[in-house]
């Protein structure tokens, strides 16, 4: 995994979180929107995420369709 090769840091911007995965901006907004903030409230403007986040949107980014895996569901 990519981000195994660089110093963690306590936080990134969503710039450094894009560049660390290897995403563009929008694909990281697409994946926040629809793992993390699918409730129906709005991203924030600017949100701070940790290695740890990183990790689960490099999975999410990856994922793909597959009957042996349930997904969460979207929150209503």
């Amino acid at each position: 995994m990519k981000i195994c090769n660089l110093p963690l840091k306590s936080s990134y911007t969503e710039k450094e979180a894009s560049q660390t995965l290897g995403i563009s901006l929008t694909r990281l907004h697409l994946l926040l929107d629809e793992n993390v903030f699918n409730d129906g409230s709005e991203r924030p403007h600017e949100v701070l995420l940790q290695s740890s986040d990183l990790v689960l949107l490099g999975f999410w980014n990856r994922s793909r369709a597959n009957p042996k895996v349930v997904r969460m569901p979207k929150r209503a």
